[in-house]
């Protein structure tokens, strides 16, 4: 049976290294919402009204991904799935969305201190290079970090929750 990898976790965790790596290990493609968000819409940002715009450029982005990791799955290949999903409802609804289908699915959550990950960020944003996708400011870092809802102990009893800390 195909399984669906979902890479999640706060802003500095590692989703993306460690996305790429399981992905190699499995030969399985990798599907980030960050690359397709930056690709697709980051020229057009506005100065003004950002989070209404990104929420749904987001949605959007989120549909085309699942069409492309279905056909994926449909020709028995895994996916890995890194895709922003750091509500516990936007986890829910994906859920639903493959409890629809007769795919395995195995959650990844990275978990690292707040301090380690402010520091990889602003790294990453010095270097500007590796999984480098856009530049994370302190005050944007703040406020993705407020956003993250970890899984608690009844979503990780109810999915399969690997938590990878570090």
């Amino acid at each position: 049976m195909t399984t669906i990898h979902l890479i999640e976790g706060p802003v500095g965790a590692g989703k993306s290294t460690h996305a790429l790596a399981l992905a190699a290990r499995l030969g399985a493609p990798r599907l980030d919402l960050d690359e397709w968000f930056v690709t697709l819409f980051s020229p057009d940002r506005p100065d003004a009204g950002f989070v209404d715009w990104y929420l749904e450029r987001k949605q959007r982005c989120l549909e085309q991904i699942w069409r492309v990791a279905e056909a994926v799955l449909e020709v028995d290949a895994d996916v890995v799935l890194e895709l922003g999903l750091v509500g516990r409802a936007d986890r829910e609804a994906f859920y639903a969305r493959v409890d629809a289908t007769d795919h395995e699915l195995q959650v990844h959550v990275l978990d690292v201190p707040v301090e380690v990950r402010r520091e990889r960020v602003r790294a990453r944003n010095r270097a500007a290079d590796g999984t480098f996708k856009m530049a994370v400011p302190d005050a944007m870092f703040d406020i993705a970090d407020r956003a993250w809802q970890p899984p608690d102990d009844d979503e990780c009893r109810e999915r399969r929750i690997r938590i990878i800390t570090g």
